[in-house]
């Protein structure tokens, strides 16, 4: 008797994740939806990333590291899904709880939908000012039909069917979900945030890996908005309204000494990034500029509203050794 056809397949992309990629299997076999298809796109890994995915009842697919691009990789992996549903996910997440496929995928019930995508959290040890974006573009609050067209790829689901229609831009530096997402509108779909489809969000990087990213998300950017801008008062401005936003959220509450230079160097890096890689001056004028640049504001409700679900157990999943 032939396997049931999945109900969704799930697209990682993964380069040298042997910290984290057991992780994320873990909780995706955990999963209250067991009909899926887990698609591993590796683009060249030396770790030990693929002896860990070979644990696990995967199809990997390869890449080479010459030719990879974020929407090449994503666009392998979807050609050679069978569901319906494509979840894509980021090697370095891995789901709080056992509902989180059932939650992400729910919104596309309504034909409506194009996409839906995630709440993303760190870790203890995430940088503070990492933290502080993260609970800026993913609220505790879900949007059936956000206005704007921000997404992010480390945690969502679209239609196959419209991917087929349009594919994930090779070209781009970056914002391979962006662009996917502004082209969805355009065409009248609506895009679902969910707050329940939680995961955590790894993202130990060094300064210039946070400096490298924010410069190739802004070339992206760039090319996507071609009438925005961003200068150098812009990258001063940004720059201080930021570490000032982090350092009152620091004090507030009361977090660890070792915050602070951290507080620094991240925005510092982050925005350095961004003027480099738009590379002309001027103000940011677009509804973008909000959700990727400017500092949250404080929260009057309580955050992380507790769920009648109990996590998933991380305690015994493959690691590296």
């Amino acid at each position: 008797m032939s396997d049931p056809a999945p109900r969704c397949s799930i697209v990682i992309r993964a380069f040298n994740e042997a910290d984290h990629i057991g992780r994320l299997l873990t909780g995706i076999y955990q999963q209250t939806i067991r009909e899926v298809e887990v698609i591993v796109v590796d683009s060249g890994s030396t770790d030990s990333t693929l002896s860990i995915v070979g644990e696990y009842p995967v199809r990997v697919l390869s890449i080479a590291p010459q030719d990879f691009t974020f929407g090449r990789s994503l666009n392998l992996g979807c050609e050679h899904a069978s569901g319906d549903l494509i979840v894509v996910a980021s090697a370095h997440v891995y789901p709080v709880y056992p509902d989180w496929i059932e939650r992400l995928i729910e919104p596309l019930a309504d034909p409506n939908v194009a996409l839906t995508y995630g709440k993303q959290r760190g870790t203890a040890d995430t940088h503070f000012s990492e933290a502080q974006h993260f609970a800026k573009l993913y609220p505790e609050n879900s949007s059936k039909d956000q206005e704007g067209p921000f997404c992010n790829n480390a945690n969502a689901a679209i239609r196959r069917e419209l991917w087929a229609r349009h594919r994930y831009d090779e070209q781009l530096s970056g914002l391979e979900d962006l662009e996917w997402a502004m082209w969805a509108r355009a065409q009248h779909y609506q895009l679902s945030y969910v707050a329940e489809a939680e995961v955590v969000h790894v993202h130990d990087e060094t300064p210039t890996q946070v400096f490298n990213r924010y410069r190739r998300e802004a070339i992206a950017l760039k090319r996507l908005r071609p009438q925005e801008h961003i200068g150098l008062f812009d990258f001063l401005r940004l720059f201080a309204s930021n570490v000032g936003s982090d350092v009152r959220h620091a004090m507030r509450e009361r977090a660890p000494l070792d915050a602070w230079p951290e507080i620094l160097w991240f925005r510092f890096m982050q925005f350095w990034g961004t003027y480099r890689g738009f590379g002309h001056k001027g103000p940011l004028g677009d509804d973008l500029k909000q959700a990727f640049y400017y500092p949250r504001g404080y929260r009057t409700d309580a955050p992380s509203p507790s769920r009648p679900v109990e996590p998933i157990d991380y305690s015994n999943e493959p690691t590296d050794g």
